[in-house]
């Protein structure tokens, strides 16, 4: 014989009890309450330094999300490229509606790639150096610029690592920052003291790569 309480089936065969959905959006119910009573209770927004690092894919796509983002509420973003700027990125080119100015007014994005390849590449460190620092120039004009509401530092952290920049000059020019502005920096190796300044640090974790493994090399779409 059959509960009185049991539903129609569905079409795996299986229906909860009336007593089972009730007690679902009860625990639903209050969840609700605990997440509303939790964002109540949060502070009013932050501008926040975001540090991304770690050996695994993902660091610069994860921030050129965020630049997205900000271009789609109407910010001013702008781009530093420390490293890569020997080659044209096809982000560059996709972001190309937004770094242009229209009707007199300044560019919604801009995107400054100032590097000069990967340093196996140039082998020249002084003049990787002099170009790391020409960079942090532009990016901390930008940074303390309030009228730009995020600013990437791409691989800036592999500058760090390979002492083209200090991470105290870093660190003091982010002490800069207007209060409501945020800043990202990619790259693997990211310092310590860097990642205890942070407010949100995400390490990318590398488990397979199609290079190391099979021997792919880098492809358009997915790596540049």
């Amino acid at each position: 014989m059959t509960d009185h309480l049991d539903t129609e089936l569905t079409r795996d065969g299986i229906a909860p009890r009336p007593s089972d959905d009730i007690a679902y959006r009860q625990k639903m119910q209050r969840r609700k309450e605990v997440q509303e009573q939790r964002l109540a209770e949060m502070a009013s927004e932050k501008g926040l330094v975001i540090v991304h690092t770690g050996n695994g894919k993902g660091k610069t796509t994860a921030a050129l999300g965020m630049v997205l983002r900000s271009l789609g509420h109407g910010y001013r973003v702008a781009i530093v490229q420390f490293i890569k700027g020997a080659w044209e990125p096809a982000e560059k080119a996709a972001f190309k509606p937004w770094s242009t100015a229209v009707d007199g007014n300044p560019p919604q994005l801009e995107f400054h790639a100032m590097g000069e390849g990967f340093t196996w590449e140039t082998q020249d460190r002084d003049r990787d150096i002099e170009r790391a620092q020409q960079a942090w120039e532009k990016a901390l004009s930008f940074i303390c610029n309030a009228d730009f509401k995020l600013v990437l530092l791409d691989e800036v952290n592999v500058a760090l690592k390979l002492g083209y920049l200090s991470t105290e000059q870093v660190l003091a020019g982010l002490e800069q920052k207007p209060a409501h502005s945020h800043v990202i920096l990619t790259g693997r190796g990211a310092p310590q003291l860097l990642i205890d300044r942070a407010d949100l640090v995400t390490e990318m974790t590398l488990v397979k790569h199609p290079f190391r493994e099979q021997k792919i090399k880098a492809q358009p779409g997915i790596e540049f």
